[in-house]
């Protein structure tokens, strides 16, 4: 295929499936409104990590991204979540944000909500628990989606969007009682019956989410869940920081100790303290202020688990 046809072919998707430049407006807004609440928040921003000796492990497989620099091996960023928590241990504020990249190279993937790049907006909130951080990102949401709200009803109503402002508190449901109701797909069939942003608790998943200290295996975190099925939006927690627990988890989730070398030194140190944070996609998040769909429909250029990438 050549680069002119792709081009045409391109454009012609987009004619059929969306404007993109409504939607870019829509996202630009949506970013400012994400700087603005931060910002007042008295939140400080961050630049991005991109490579790193130490990234994130996740929860579920994908192929590893990484290169070789002076005889140093160096991942790609899989999400800041380490290196946050490192940070906001550093600083004497109250929180952090950044608005990362992040390359997660997905195995087996069927799916109309997931990219091998994406931009992450993670925040980590110091001395916070679960409770406090869910607050929280509730409140930017509805001030995210009260902006766009206001300054894009031109765009929104070329798209055929209407944004639905949720409120507080949202619906909190437990992952245990929705895996013996719906099964391991729990996730995505809640997401179809709901008609509001809503909350899942309690994962048994990263060795950093911090689990209960009375209940073993229960662990104090959540994912944000958009309706309608567009599934998730956010996946956080509160962090566990003592050494001792660390190293407990990572043998208990049969991860190789020199993965974490640097993130151990730092925890063994001490120099590891309480915080909780998440983050949310922001292409997701563009995705159901627009209701796209397809999550390749907000981007120029997608690259999307077993397509072919062009550009």
């Amino acid at each position: 295929m050549t680069y002119s046809s792709v081009l045409k072919s391109n454009e012609s998707y987009l004619q059929e499936k969306g404007k993109i430049v409504e939607i870019l407006k829509i996202q630009s807004e949506a970013l400012l409104a994400i700087h603005e609440f931060l910002y007042q928040e008295g939140l400080l921003q961050m630049m991005p990590v991109i490579v790193s000796p130490v990234t994130d492990p996740l929860c579920h497989p994908v192929y590893k991204a990484t290169i070789t620099y002076l005889n140093q091996k160096l991942q790609l960023t899989k999400s800041m979540a380490l290196h946050k928590q490192v940070a906001i241990s550093t600083l004497g504020v109250k929180g952090i944000y950044i608005v990362s990249p992040n390359v997660r190279l997905e195995k087996d993937v069927q799916s109309d909500n997931h990219l091998l790049e994406f931009s992450q907006l993670d925040i980590e909130l110091k001395d916070t628990s679960a409770h406090e951080f869910m607050s929280f990102m509730e409140d930017l949401v509805i001030y995210i989606f009260a902006k766009v709200q206001d300054r894009c009803e031109k765009e929104l109503k070329e798209l055929r969007a209407h944004i639905k402002i949720p409120r507080k508190p949202f619906r909190v449901h437990s992952s245990w009682d929705l895996r013996r109701e719906f099964g391991e797909e729990f996730g995505s069939r809640i997401s179809q019956r709901e008609d509001d942003l809503f909350w899942i608790t309690d994962f048994e998943r990263e060795f950093y989410d911090k689990e209960d200290e009375v209940r073993r295996g229960h662990y104090h975190n959540y994912d944000l869940y958009y309706p309608e099925g567009y599934g998730e939006a956010l996946s956080g927690g509160e962090r566990d920081y003592k050494y001792e627990i660390i190293v407990r988890k990572l043998k208990e989730r049969n991860h190789r100790f020199e993965e974490f070398t640097p993130y151990l030194e730092l925890a063994k140190a001490d120099m590891i303290g309480p915080s909780a944070g998440g983050g949310l996609g922001v292409e997701r998040l563009v995705r159901f202020l627009t209701k796209r769909s397809h999550i390749k429909e907000i981007t120029l250029f997608p690259k999307v688990p077993g397509e072919r990438i062009f550009m």
